[in-house]
């Protein structure tokens, strides 16, 4: 039983395989080939029945994925975007949810971000029937602007600085309960330096211990870097413009410990977004500048599915593709996304303005 049990699962692994590199060959190929061919991968919009606009977007499979946006608004679908069925916790029409953290396709935690009470996170056990306030910030200071899990129950919730350290909440049991980690470990911040709420990947997690929070506004862009769950953190700069309240880093993908994608630029409409993407192979202790960036702004970031060099960046312009682990960027789409996501069965989910959700298709 223990070989055949095996052979299964080395059978499943490689055809995971093929299908993610028949999924990565219909982003590359040329266009002309993959129109012959059938194979163009493409974002198909899902009608939402919303036209709030959603930040928070989390990804469960192929067929259920969560998204959280304006007005207090939750929605989920199961079967692939078919169909939306809105979940949002009673009372939070005045909240703005900016990130959501899905476990399956019954369990997620959602972060409403805001100065003082604004800030608060709901969880919820039965496909958002019912929710739980689960934590409500009390301090003026604090500002929160994203979280996430290591696992089903470890995760973190980062607050812009207060007195001059980036706040970090820190939950054990899946986000049932939250409490605010010591500051020492903290590097001191830059003046005006905080986080973007534009995405919910200001904060990102891989493995364990490793988590990765993304800054701007101060003289320069940086990643702070934790191995212990939030405890302690070193800040390394990145070659991402900032100097300026609406320039840094906006988003961050890790696909292991060491290989890390960062985006972000301008994101004024008016204004210029050169070197808007940075890369690392090493943890996030240096970052090299794209050779070839995004031609603008972009707010959200995701690795594809089983691949070690491909990944997508989205903003309120287009849809940009790397093969080559974040070297080299080039534009697939122009729709107006802030936000991506791709899970392992190789579903890739998009969200925005206006009601705006989509699934990559081919």
């Amino acid at each position: 039983m223990r070989g055949l049990g095996k052979s299964r699962r080395t059978s499943r692994t490689v055809t995971v395989g093929l299908c993610a590199a028949a999924f990565a060959a219909a982003l590359t190929a040329a266009p002309a080939q993959a129109r012959e061919a059938g194979k163009v991968a493409h974002w198909a919009l899902k009608d939402s029945g919303s036209d709030v606009r959603f930040r928070g977007l989390s990804a469960v499979s192929r067929d259920t994925a969560w998204v959280a946006g304006a007005k207090g608004t939750v929605l989920r679908t199961t079967d692939g975007g078919a169909s939306w069925r809105n979940v949002s916790p009673p009372g939070a029409a005045d909240l703005e949810f900016r990130d959501i953290e899905a476990f399956d396709a019954r369990r997620a935690v959602v972060l409403a971000i805001g100065e003082g009470e604004a800030s608060r996170v709901f969880r919820t056990d039965d496909a958002g029937a019912t929710w739980t306030e689960s934590f409500r910030n009390t301090d003026a200071k604090a500002f929160y602007d994203c979280l996430t899990f290591f696992d089903r129950r470890h995760g973190l919730a980062m607050s812009d600085p207060v007195d001059g350290r980036f706040r970090i909440l820190s939950t054990s049991d899946g986000g049932r309960s939250w409490k605010v980690l010591p500051s020492d470990g903290m590097p001191a911040a830059q003046d005006g330096e905080a986080g973007f709420a534009a995405s919910g990947q200001c904060l990102v997690s891989a493995g364990s211990h490793d988590a990765w929070l993304a800054t701007g506004g101060g003289a320069h862009a940086r990643v702070l870097h934790s191995t212990d769950r939030g405890l302690t953190w070193k800040a390394a700069e990145t070659p991402i413009p900032a100097g300026d309240p609406a320039r840094g880093v906006f988003a961050l993908a890790f696909r292991d410990r060491a290989h890390g994608l960062a985006v972000g630029g301008d994101y004024r409409a008016d204004q210029a977004s050169p070197q808007a993407a940075a890369v690392t192979p090493d943890g996030g202790r240096t970052w090299t500048p794209a050779a070839q960036p995004p031609p603008a702004y972009r707010s959200g970031v995701a690795w594809l599915p089983h691949s070690r060099t491909s990944a997508l960046a989205v903003g309120p312009t287009g849809t940009d593709l790397t093969t080559d682990g974040g070297r080299t960027w080039r534009t697939l789409d122009t729709g107006s996304y802030d936000t991506v996501d791709c899970t392992p069965d190789l579903g890739c989910w998009a969200s925005g303005e206006k009601g705006r959700v989509a699934r990559l298709e081919r």
